[in-house]
């Protein structure tokens, strides 16, 4: 995409040339001249054409020009077959597609998450979006449709119970952090090889929104999306970053190469752009080794508890005591079961989060419950429980509870989840909505990663909520966790897609540090997984039932549990140099354009 002469943005004279006439006549007006013929930075504008778009012309006479009239690639079609101006109504409705595109780009990404296996919209969904933005100047008011239409739909579940305020809320703030992402995409977008850039800028949105506001919320990262997908193996080889990265660029990628393709199907630029596209599915294709469920340490039988909750119409300490009676009688049903033979005894445990939500250190009768299931069972059960001291916030806690000895250790969950396990700015959200007071009391995070040592082998524990965040996932690995277990409460949830969309982040984890993981939820789904993110077993919605599954141990690092942040920040560094030669060319531009000479790139 390299150009010997480039028009900068809004700096053409103000007395346009003879040969500008004749470029207006012939419908070329805003093309830019290349050397090439690729895609270039164009600004000259003919009355009715978009900003930043423009034929392709070559150096060459007429070489890889389009016919006169004809509008270039991905540009609407604003004006007419004779090289006029469009009227008013056609270029109205030219303008006025661009935004529908945006959200049905949007709810095109939605639709490639689970529960549905179309991992393969998300390409296209970009692509789509890649359309919209490409050459733009309103690239924020587009990225926030796009956000819009994707994650009011993805994120509905979050309504459940109190109504649409929440769920608005929280779809529009995401929704306006992915309006800055669809700015930058647009800013990069005039730049040679822009889809590298723009799949760039991409992760460093992705970055912010795992960051920000209040902690961040990395739900939506385009890699969870992508369990059953052919990019899963670069998990392994850079983490969510790098998977999210390579989905981006290939979508980008899609829609460069049909833009230049159309416009130049034998140049050399058409097969550069096609190159974007193969590029992360070759890397995908080479990575695949990186994937293995090989039992490096040897194997274990593991249980997961789903002891299900009562129906509504319980007062709230009702539910707690009913939760916690459900899954000690489903772990002694087990341990009969053990018994008569139906199934393998397990080396250990696991329960879902706040199976018991009556602290078992303050209530005694609570204590029993779970003393005696675990002794029934006979191995060691992590017990999820909320832990309530004399003073300071509660504590969502994961219990190791041993047969014979008791309590012996806890974690205490790091990423707690605001508005929902803390409540911020909370006056003032009360204006908006009484349910805020539902948190009475807020929860405080622990700061240590738990590895629980169940029979020999080692357990980390990422409770719920902290499955969506890289660092979390990543430290527990890093402390010595063979096996990883997210137990977790979807409860509140209801039937809705929220425990499908988690199981999907807890697949690309197996993948991504070569672990096996342990889904124990009170309400379903709950699953084990093997390390390669195939699921082995799992349990329906609203029912009590438990899983055992020999399940292999492993130890090996991958390269991105070794790497851990380190492909984002380069992503993130890429972005930058984007922005910064965005900057340049503009500033060089104002020179040229104060100095009266066309600018030479």
């Amino acid at each position: 995409m390299s150009s010997s002469v480039t028009r900068a943005a809004g700096n053409e004279p103000p007395q346009p040339s003879a040969a500008a006439s004749t470029e207006a006549a012939n419908g070329t007006a805003n093309g830019a001249v290349t050397s090439e013929g690729t895609a270039a930075t164009g600004t000259g504008q003919a009355p009715g054409n978009a900003p930043g778009t423009g034929a392709v012309t070559s150096a060459g006479a007429g070489s890889g020009t389009p016919a006169a009239g004809t509008p270039a690639a991905g540009t609407p079609a604003e004006a007419g077959a004779d090289g006029a101006p469009a009227s008013p109504l056609r270029r109205g409705a030219a303008r006025f597609a661009r935004p529908v595109l945006a959200v049905l780009a949007g709810a095109l990404l939605y639709a490639s998450f689970p529960p549905r296996p179309l991992w393969w919209l998300a390409p296209l969904a970009l692509a789509l979006l890649a359309g919209c933005l490409h050459g733009r100047r309103a690239g924020f008011g587009l990225g926030f449709l796009f956000g819009l239409g994707y994650l009011l739909p993805l994120l509905v579940w979050t309504s459940e119970g109190v109504g649409p305020v929440p769920w608005l809320a929280l779809a529009t703030l995401e929704a306006l952090l992915i309006g800055l992402t669809g700015l930058g995409i647009a800013l990069v977008s005039r730049l040679p090889a822009w889809p590298l850039w723009a799949a760039a800028v991409w992760v460093a949105g992705e970055a912010l929104r795992a960051r920000a506001p209040f902690g961040g919320f990395p739900w939506g990262k385009l890699a969870f999306g992508q369990a059953d997908g052919l990019f899963l193996p670069l998990a392994a080889l850079g983490g969510t970053p790098l998977l999210s990265f390579a989905v981006a660029l290939c979508g980008f990628g899609l829609y460069e190469a049909l833009r230049v393709a159309r416009a130049h199907p034998r140049r050399t630029a058409a097969a550069l752009a096609a190159l974007t596209v193969a590029a992360p599915i070759g890397a995908a294709l080479a990575a695949r080794p990186l994937v293995s469920d090989a039992a490096e340490d040897g194997t274990a039988v593991a249980a997961v508890i789903q002891g299900n909750v009562p129906r509504a119409g319980f007062d709230f300490n009702a539910q707690r005591r009913a939760v916690l009676d459900n899954h000690a009688k489903r772990t002694v049903q087990l341990a009969e079961d053990v018994k008569a033979g139906r199934v393998p005894k397990p080396d250990f445990v696991v329960w879902p989060e706040n199976s018991s939500d009556i602290d078992p250190f303050t209530q005694p009768d609570a204590y029993d419950v779970i003393d005696k299931a675990v002794k029934a069972i006979g191995v060691p059960v992590a017990i999820g429980s909320v832990l309530v001291p004399e003073s300071g916030p509660l504590r969502n806690t994961m219990i190791l509870w041993d047969p014979v000895k008791g309590p012996t250790d806890t974690y205490d969950k790091r990423k707690i989840q605001p508005f929902g396990e803390r409540m911020p700015m909370r006056s003032f959200v009360r204006i908006f909505s009484a349910d805020v007071d539902r948190v009475r009391r807020d929860f405080g995070p622990g700061k240590e990663p738990g590895v629980f040592d169940m029979a020999g082998s080692g357990v980390g524990m990422v409770t719920c909520y902290e499955a969506a965040f890289d660092d979390a996932v990543r430290s527990t690995v890093r402390a010595g966790a063979q096996v990883i277990a997210v137990p977790s409460n979807n409860a509140t949830f209801g039937r809705s897609q929220m425990t499908y969309q988690q199981l999907a982040m807890d697949r690309i984890r197996a993948v991504e540090h070569s672990r096996s993981v342990l889904v124990p939820v009170t309400s379903g789904v709950s699953a084990v997984i093997r390390p390669d993110g195939t699921i082995v077993q799992q349990t329906r919605m609203f029912t009590a039932d438990a899983l055992v599954a020999e399940i292999p141990l492993r130890s090996t690092e991958t390269p991105a549990t070794r790497f851990g942040p380190l492909p984002e920040y380069v992503l993130l560094a890429v972005a930058a140099g984007g922005f910064g030669w965005v900057l340049t060319r503009r500033i060089r531009a104002r020179r040229a354009a104060g100095a009266g000479t066309p600018e030479a790139s």
